[in-house]
């Protein structure tokens, strides 16, 4: 029995060891004499397996003309390009050296224009693996006019820099939107200064001016607190405390409408209103407008002033307030504001991507944001007609165009040394100079603001206006607006 037991189990180490013996020869067969053959044969089969990253989707404008696309190299990768150069640069920005997108577009939508990385065997470009493609509001030769017309004002006016809007009040949907100074997207990396990139529509604060004083006004219009003939006794000055309000020139003009306070854009008058307000309502309806929040633009790196110290309840603040002084605000905040106006009193969110067209073909289109009325139409018509009365019998003459009515209102504010990068309190002698305006005035179908840095002119309506006029006339082209009147 013993026997037995022993030669069974000498019977399985002897197959054990055959085993392992067979094990090992085939091992040191396949790794050392025929190893050089699988290697090569093994990194033949790994060559079809890589890590594959599809392209980043194109941006375009409306129109279909392609503002950023890629370019294939030598070695099989792409590189971003833009073949429009410094057309709509502020607003596209570009992609940097680690293929991520920085300021505007680029930089928002970076996510969605970003092709995805797989392990693909069968074909390296497979659309799939693509970024989506992003279609801008955009209107290829709106844009193009807008910033030729900031090239050209640079030229003659001598401007430090620049804005252009222009925007359907009804959706939101940004037509134009240039800036000056602007850069090529396709050498980023040649500009020092890195504040170029911004876009001084939703990324740097200014002090609005006088193209204000129509908030203040339909604000006292809405309150039942002025009529558009309400009259007041102008003496030039108004003193709060122990400081003077004044206004431009030092000019006095007497007893004047609320209109007339519009058409010739007086200090003391819009103090008037703003006291006739109350320091609580007009807070409140400076924040209905928007002026204490963001946009919500689109767009990367939107900024926006909480306006502290103004919230703090002094007198001669809400008094400055009132014209445009000592409030900051964004173009673009000042620019939605104004669609309420021109759309009959409702605040839209504007908005620059229209759709996104995926790799599958699916389509993703933007729908417009629509708030409930913030303001009577009661309020707005009559506010309406007075805008009308500025451009026709006030300040704003050189924007009259013949066969239509245009609404609008002038703006220019003493720049504070703070905005110029100073440590110093107080104004200096550069003004921010801007107008604002929406046509046809009684069925608005556009808003238009102009914002000019330091133009070498007293006021707006020597700077401002005159562009508008230019840009206005080229959308009423553009479009073939029906006239108003023969």
């Amino acid at each position: 029995m013993s026997l037995f037991k022993n030669w069974r189990v000498n019977l399985v180490l002897a197959i054990i060891l055959l085993f392992g013996a067979a094990l090992v020869g085939r091992l040191v067969y396949l790794q050392i004499i025929q190893g050089e053959f699988y290697r090569a044969l093994a990194q033949g089969q790994q060559g079809g397996f890589k890590m594959v990253k599809g392209q980043r989707g194109q941006i375009f404008f409306s129109n279909g003309e392609i503002l950023a696309t890629n370019i294939k190299k030598e070695d099989g990768t792409f590189q971003r390009s833009y073949p429009q150069n410094a057309l709509a640069a502020n607003i596209v920005g570009f992609v940097g050296g680690e293929d991520i997108g920085q300021y505007g577009v680029e930089g928002f939508y970076d996510k969605v224009l970003q092709g995805t990385e797989e392990f693909n065997n069968s074909n390296p470009s497979d659309v799939f693996y693509n970024g989506s493609d992003v279609f801008l509001t955009l209107d290829y030769s709106l844009q193009y006019r807008a910033q030729g017309l900031l090239k050209k004002a640079k030229e003659n006016l001598k401007t430090e820099g620049g804005q252009i809007i222009v925007l359907d009040p009804n959706s939101g949907k940004i037509l134009a939107w240039a800036e000056e100074p602007g850069f090529d997207p396709n050498k980023y990396f040649e500009v020092e200064d890195f504040s170029i990139f911004q876009n001084g529509a939703s990324q740097k604060l200014f002090e609005p001016g006088s193209v204000l004083k129509p908030i203040t006004m339909v604000s006292a219009l809405d309150l039942d607190k002025i009529t558009p003939n309400t009259t007041f006794v102008d003496k030039g000055s108004v003193k709060i405390g122990d400081r003077v309000i004044e206004n431009y020139s030092k000019r006095v003009f007497g007893e004047v409408s609320m209109t007339q306070v519009l058409e010739k854009s007086i200090n003391t008058g819009a103090v008037f209103v703003e006291r006739k307000i109350g320091k609580s309502d007009f807070l409140k309806y400076l924040n209905r407008f928007g002026f204490f929040e963001p946009t919500g633009i689109d767009i990367q790196g939107e900024v926006f002033s909480e306006n502290r110290e103004l919230k703090k309840g002094y007198e001669f603040n809400f008094a400055t307030a009132a014209f445009g002084q000592g409030i900051e605000i964004t173009p673009l905040q000042l620019t939605k504001a104004f669609c309420a106006i021109a759309n009959g009193g409702k605040l839209v969110k504007p908005y620059l991507v229209e759709k996104i067209v995926d790799a599958k073909n699916q389509i993703r289109e933007t729908k417009p944001e629509i708030s409930e009325e913030i303001i009577s139409s009661s309020a707005i018509s009559k506010l309406t007609a007075m805008m009308v009365s500025v451009v026709e019998n006030g300040f704003a003459k050189a924007a009259r165009i013949p066969g239509y009515y245009i609404a609008g209102k002038t703006g220019t504010a003493q720049i504070p040394w703070s905005a110029l990068g100073i440590d110093k309190q107080g104004y200096s002698n550069k003004t921010w100079q801007s107008f604002i305006g929406f046509f046809p005035a009684f069925n608005p179908k556009f808003v238009v603001l102009i914002k000019l840095d330091n133009p070498q002119t007293n006021t707006a309506e020597y700077s401002a206006v005159p562009v508008f006029k230019e840009m206005a006339e080229y959308i009423i082209d553009y479009y073939a607006l029906a006239p108003d009147y023969e």
